[in-house]
């Protein structure tokens, strides 16, 4: 049987003590996510979808998943996302995405996603700078990585911008606009995928409607 592309689905969700407001709609979110890449999932039979959780704060970082197979995953709960804290950002990318290159080394056939969830700008980080960061998601842009980033409550243009991060969504602080925001991550999703198959570039444009593009 030949071997599926792998897309890995690299989630990093802010868990600093201001994110304790929309704790639950972002735990329906996330869970409302994994149903969707299940979707894709059988929707593009030729793709295996693997989720990593990676939330953070200033109490370190937490794998909740790590390359789980979408089918597999089970949801999360207020036991397992818990805010607390401050927000080392840099930190948090620096180490997912460390962890995940490391394990994608000798694998040939897989893109990945990195999904980008924080309500403030970095402010505790230790092991690394902005400029380390950029450098990173520079390079991994050349490899089949594509980044995006969702954010409230600081200015995220400046920030992703500092960064190198082009495929960016701000959301204000209340259940229609959380729901809004999960609801263009889905359909973005899946016409993600859909470049994948077609072989196109999946790396800019992540949240543009492909309606719009072809009225």
């Amino acid at each position: 049987m030949e071997a599926k592309h792998q897309v890995h689905n690299l989630i990093i969700l802010d868990e600093s003590g201001s994110m304790g407001s929309i704790k639950d709609f972002i735990i329906q979110g996330f869970n409302e996510v994994v149903q969707t890449v299940k979707g894709i999932g059988n929707q593009f039979p030729e793709q295996e979808h693997l989720i990593t959780l990676i939330t953070f704060n200033g109490l370190g970082q937490k794998i909740l998943h790590f390359m789980v197979p979408v089918e597999k995953l089970d949801q999360i709960d207020s036991s397992k996302y818990r805010p607390d804290a401050s927000t080392p950002l840099y930190d948090a990318m620096g180490f997912s995405f460390s962890k995940l290159r490391k394990i994608l080394e000798n694998v040939k056939d897989y893109n990945v996603l990195v999904t980008i969830l924080t309500d403030g700008e970095e402010n505790a980080s230790r092991e690394y700078s902005g400029i380390a960061i950029k450098k990173m998601i520079d390079e991994l842009k050349q490899n089949r990585w594509t980044f995006t980033y969702i954010g409230t409550d600081h200015d995220v243009d400046s920030f992703v911008a500092s960064v190198s991060i082009t495929n960016v969504m701000k959301f204000e602080k209340n259940p229609q606009a959380i729901h809004a925001l999960f609801e263009t991550e889905k359909k973005a999703r899946g016409a993600y995928s859909q470049k994948i198959r077609n072989k196109e570039s999946a790396v800019d444009g992540y949240y543009e409607d492909p309606k719009k593009e072809n009225a």
